[in-house]
């Protein structure tokens, strides 16, 4: 006997999802497998609801009309953000044992520091690259030291900007850790907040990678995690040569732990799991 089909609250045609994948694509450069169908319709299902819409062809006319505001909800609800503190952790620690010192040997009496967490989502990356600098003040007492964090997803850079997360998100982190840098949020029980030391750090901005990047640069390191996964090999070949233009030669690059820049660029050279430098 066969299973009973569930009915759908909203119809998604072949066509909607191509179209949606379309604009997606154009805008984000992430690109939707099929297997992503079940997600975009959960997730664009709510946007649905919220706007009073009875149809995904109505939407897919509200975002063809540009509506500026609707397309960053579009693209918020399909990025993906999964993140935590000290993820991949093997990452911060070759970041304290030698990229940080090596730097603070290299600078040719410029004492400056500059380090791009592209893709911060949450801010959970950004903050654990702060503490790992300000772990180490003997190597940047006294360096002009700046964090740029950026993501596409207006609403995540809220949550990265405020800083505060519940204690039981800092699974990974040590006590003496979450001591140190986390103070208890004033009126919100159960979270904490990153300290002012950290936050002075840290710049926070909205940016899609496929569009103009305001900052100049040099920076020293790039964390680039789990971002161009999903993207496709163009698009990446792409955002790297982009990326290589804004570090010197010998700069630092981390990726995801499944991601490698093997017949992407030959601008990075591997030097460590998932780390690579940029040659001459």
């Amino acid at each position: 006997m066969n299973a009973p089909t569930v009915a759908r609250e909203f119809a998604f045609s072949d066509l909607e999802f191509a179209r949606l994948r379309q604009l997606v694509h154009a805008h984000t450069g992430i690109a939707l497998s099929d297997a992503k169908r079940e997600l975009v319709y959960g997730r664009l299902g709510r946007r649905l609801r919220a706007l009073g819409l009875s149809s995904f062809a109505e939407y897919c006319e509200l975002i063809d009309t540009g509506e500026r505001a609707e397309l960053q909800e579009l693209t918020n609800a399909i990025t993906t953000n999964l993140t935590f503190f000290f993820r991949e952790n093997h990452h911060f620690e070759h970041l304290a044992a030698e990229t940080l010192r090596q730097l603070a040997q290299t600078t040719d009496g410029k004492r400056r520091l500059r380090i791009w967490s592209a893709g911060c989502s949450t801010g959970e990356e950004p903050y654990s690259l702060a503490i790992s600098v300000r772990e180490a003040p003997d190597l940047f007492r006294g360096w002009d030291v700046k964090l740029l964090a950026t993501d596409i997803d207006s609403n995540v850079l809220a949550t990265a900007a405020a800083g505060i997360y519940r204690e039981d998100g800092f699974k990974g982190v040590s006590d003496q850790r979450l001591q140190r840098w986390f103070a208890p949020a004033a009126g919100r029980p159960g979270h904490r907040e990153a300290g002012a030391d950290l936050k002075s750090l840290i710049s926070f901005r909205q940016l899609n990678l496929l569009g103009p990047w305001p900052m100049s640069g040099p920076f020293d390191v790039i964390f680039c995690r789990n971002v161009v996964i999903y993207f496709d090999k163009d698009t990446q070949r792409k955002l790297f040569a982009r990326m290589a233009e804004l570090q010197a030669p010998g700069g630092w690059l981390f990726v995801g732990h499944s991601e490698n820049l093997n017949s992407i660029t030959d601008r990075y050279k591997l030097v460590a799991r998932t780390v690579y430098r940029r040659v001459d």
